[in-house]
């Protein structure tokens, strides 16, 4: 009996440092997302993509992207994109009653290289951003970022392909350091203009890092009048 009730207060004492320990970061979220590539004419296509980004891997909202830009193909290894992204996020882990989200609206100009070295393929993006956040506490804020991304693919065959990735966001402010996304997959071509990645993303930020699964889709369409 006594070391029932000693199990109990030893218990009692601890709850709150052991609901405490329930974060974001002990989680593994997922990342589930759509990018498409809608081709206009010889030179130009619309960027559209949707992510839907949880805490959780089947739930727990923590944010939804919406992104689109006008692509500028320079050649076939260098693109040019200006786009505006919206974005709603949800900063706390769990519900929280009464709680409103952040909104951003984001504007960004983009330049892609592409290369190869043999089988692999390297991708280059440099992004510039201007940020124009809404925080339902601190009120309206506008801040600029620079992000630093490199790709690289190498095919397994003609289907089946492996992938990873490195972005630096730079803040053009301070803190300069925003964050760095390191991320593995293995993805699949279901034909020419459909593919698929399975994979892994370390997201680190200044003493927090994040687990989380993606899943992406990759579409590419031709909107363009088909001559008879």
């Amino acid at each position: 009996m006594k070391k029932t009730l000693l199990i109990i207060a030893l218990l009692t004492i601890n709850f709150p440092a052991l609901i405490a320990q329930e974060t974001a970061e002990d989680n593994l979220g997922a990342w589930y997302m759509l990018f498409t590539t809608n081709k206009v004419s010889e030179k130009l296509s619309i960027h559209a993509e949707v992510q839907a980004r949880y805490y959780e891997t089947f739930g727990n909202f923590n944010q939804l992207l919406l992104r689109g830009g006008l692509n500028y193909h320079i050649s076939n290894n260098a693109m040019a994109t200006l786009g505006y992204g919206n974005i709603t996020t949800d900063v706390n882990f769990g519900d929280i009653d009464g709680e409103e989200n952040i909104s951003e609206h984001r504007i960004y100009q983009q330049f892609v290289l592409k290369n190869k070295v043999g089988k692999l393929s390297f991708s280059h993006r440099y992004r510039l951003e201007q940020r124009f956040i809404d925080h339902p506490i601190t009120g309206k804020d506008t801040q600029h970022r620079a992000r630093y991304f490199l790709r690289l693919t190498y095919p397994i065959n003609d289907q089946w392909f492996l992938t990873a990735y490195d972005e630096l966001f730079i803040n053009l402010q301070e803190p300069l350091f925003g964050q760095n996304r390191l991320y593995t997959a293995l993805g699949y071509n279901i034909n020419s203009n459909l593919a698929i990645q399975a994979g892994y993303l370390k997201n680190h930020f200044t003493g927090r890092n994040f687990d989380r699964l993606q899943l992406g889709v990759f579409l590419k369409t031709d909107l363009r009048k088909k001559k008879h």
